[in-house]
């Protein structure tokens, strides 16, 4: 039996089967502008029939490794996988892999994670609702082209992709008045890190919510449980309100997972929504969509934010340096969650 191992298919031998230059597998390799889609459909087809696999370590050698860093706050909210589906499906013509890694529990480890990617050359950068102080975005992106999603601030280091967070907040604040609720509260997430409260997502949403109840004569009903945007931080936040007197008839949770915990506790006190309670969230997770849920939530296309992230972010690689804001616009998705009030306070 012969141990001699196969010889590892090179970029030449791509070359030859194709007929092309090996500059030309370059270009398709590094998804270069200026390649006709003839010539990469060719080198593809010759790159699987040949079973070429580039070398990493060479790649980073000539300053690539064709990976992409993804930072992501946690690996619980059921809406981080819309949008790292969105950026796959924009990677998948490439040769390019994300690397993903969670923040940690504050801006410190985050800060570490961050270093983390950077230190093993990812090409680019995609941090997700970062919690580090804009400065310290500001000095990543001078080493290596990033994206930051989530966040309101406008930078010329970096691109930012967000959700219009005030129109999204609007939208469901707005439903629930207009179907008839007055004493509507409002789970928030407390401030962690970073110096610019105003910039991040839930701050807007916050605010959001307290100017129009004070736009439309409700200014004593405000009631805000500032908690987290978590499954925990939605329970104990709905107890809390739960709690006052009187209580709530509708609760705006900042996000769907707070909104997934707001509901086991609304559950555990006797209470059905949307008959005693009406609620709604924010992200319309697929978990918000399932039946026996049925949850009220601000779309914000997480599928788009990702691709539209991964498309900058190859930009950013090929050179481009001029800073991009791309802002999605929101739209209601009303589901069996939220009803109109209990006659008895209507």
């Amino acid at each position: 039996m012969s141990t001699r191992q196969r010889r590892r298919v090179t970029i030449a031998d791509v070359a030859r089967h194709a007929g092309v230059s090996t500059t030309a597998v370059s270009k398709v390799l590094r998804s270069a502008y200026g390649v006709s889609p003839a010539m990469r459909d060719r080198v593809r087809a010759a790159i699987d029939e040949l079973g070429y696999r580039p070398r990493a370590a060479a790649r980073a050698m000539r300053g690539r490794t064709y990976t992409i860093g993804v930072l992501l706050p946690d690996l619980r909210n059921p809406f981080f996988p819309d949008i790292l589906d969105g950026l796959y499906e924009q990677l998948a013509a490439t040769d390019y892999q994300a690397i993903i890694v969670t923040g940690g529990p504050d801006a410190k480890a985050e800060s570490r994670a961050i270093d983390a990617l950077v230190d093993r050359q990812v090409d680019g950068l995609l941090m997700v609702a970062p919690r580090v102080a804009r400065a310290r975005l500001e000095e990543v992106a001078g080493q290596v082209p990033a994206v930051v999603l989530g966040l309101h601030e406008k930078s010329a280091r970096y691109d930012t992709v967000l959700d219009d967070d005030e129109v999204g907040a609007e939208l469901v604040v707005g439903h629930l008045i207009g179907l008839g609720h007055r004493r509507i509260a409002h789970i928030g997430q407390r401030a962690v890190g970073r110096g610019r409260a105003a910039a991040t997502l839930h701050e807007i949403r916050a605010a959001t919510y307290a100017r129009v109840m004070r736009e439309q004569g409700l200014e004593g009903e405000i009631a805000v449980a500032l908690t987290s945007y978590s499954e925990e931080g939605g329970y104990q936040g709905a107890r809390e309100l739960l709690a006052r007197s009187p209580r709530p008839t509708a609760i705006f949770a900042g996000a769907d997972q707070a909104a997934f915990g707001a509901l086991t506790a609304l559950h555990e006190a006797g209470l059905s929504v949307p008959a005693d309670v009406s609620l709604a969230g924010y992200d319309n997770t697929r978990l918000a969509g399932l039946s026996q849920i049925s949850l009220t939530s601000v779309d914000q296309d997480g599928g788009v934010m990702g691709r539209t992230a991964g498309r900058l972010l190859l930009e950013r690689v090929e050179g481009r340096r001029s800073a991009v804001r791309f802002s999605v616009t929101p739209t209601l998705v009303p589901r069996r969650s939220t009803a109109p009030p209990p006659d008895s306070v209507a």
